[in-house]
């Protein structure tokens, strides 16, 4: 989303700040994934292990951390760009959140090949909001 462009008036190229758009876009998936995984890891405090162990075969101790690091980074890909403060931590949080993706990826796979299609999807927004905000706190860096 960065444009790279090249004055006239030297042979010098300099990078634009992305549009308004790109940020707003950024924003919603931002925010939405960030609810998705409030919600996602709730439920795994929530609903009942017997139920939770029917359809993955994972230990409870397992889930309930994978339930821990879900809750913890939709918050870090909310907070820290709401309250202005360490906003180095979204990238770092949806990095997280792609690693449990790739292995929601393996499970699902393992169980049935269409329904790791959801993870796989969730986990290429999660890159897509390492990718956009890493870019945008390089240029946040650069221009101070």
């Amino acid at each position: 989303m960065t444009a790279i462009a090249q004055t006239k008036s030297d042979t010098s190229f300099t990078i634009s700040r992305p549009g308004r758009a790109s940020h707003i876009v950024a924003w919603g998936v931002q925010g939405l994934l960030g609810l998705q995984f409030l919600f996602a890891g709730s439920m795994k405090f929530v609903t009942p292990i017997a139920e939770m162990t029917k359809q993955m075969p994972l230990p409870a101790a397992f889930l309930y951390f994978i339930g821990a690091c879900e809750v913890l980074g939709g918050l870090g890909l909310i907070l820290p760009g709401v309250l202005k403060i360490r906003r180095g931590l979204t990238p770092l949080a949806a990095i997280g959140l792609s690693i449990i993706m790739a292995g929601a990826v393996v499970i699902c796979a393992s169980l049935d090949v269409t329904m790791a299609s959801v993870p796989l999807t969730v986990g290429l927004l999660c890159g897509f909001v390492v990718w956009r905000r890493w870019s945008w706190l390089a240029e946040l860096r650069r221009a101070s």
